[in-house]
């Protein structure tokens, strides 16, 4: 299990923007791929956005061409920045390692940081 710091969840009106972060820092031996997830009541999490060690990244249809996901290798941070909200966007939004390089067993994937909630007000 990898320790993951997120940050930067709060409110804001429609048509702001945000900007989470999620540190696998302490993790100085490692590089991980990574991703975000969100949850909204009564949903199931879905998938949000991905991105690996060389920047290669993809994201989801809902949220294409609003978010951006970007990485930090040296630091271990990903960055998801969310522009144009919309009320639909509100959610808990969760970080995760999807591969640890550097061993599978002190470089985990599929560990979740705590979540941030993000609000979108109408």
């Amino acid at each position: 299990q990898v320790q993951l710091e997120q940050s930067g969840g709060g409110s804001v009106q429609a048509g702001g923007s945000l900007r989470l972060s999620c540190s696998a820092s302490k993790y100085t031996h490692c590089m991980f791929a990574m991703s975000w997830y969100r949850q909204a009541p009564g949903k199931e999490r879905e998938f949000v956005a991905g991105i690996d060690t060389d920047g290669t990244s993809n994201v989801a249809d809902s949220v294409k061409g609003r978010f951006t996901i970007s990485i930090h290798n040296a630091k271990n941070t990903v960055y998801l920045q969310m522009n144009s909200l919309k009320p639909e966007d509100t959610a808990m939004y969760y970080c995760k390692t999807d591969i640890g390089y550097g061993g599978s067993v002190v470089c985990p994937a599929n560990s979740w940081g705590q979540g941030t909630l993000v609000t979108v007000s109408s």
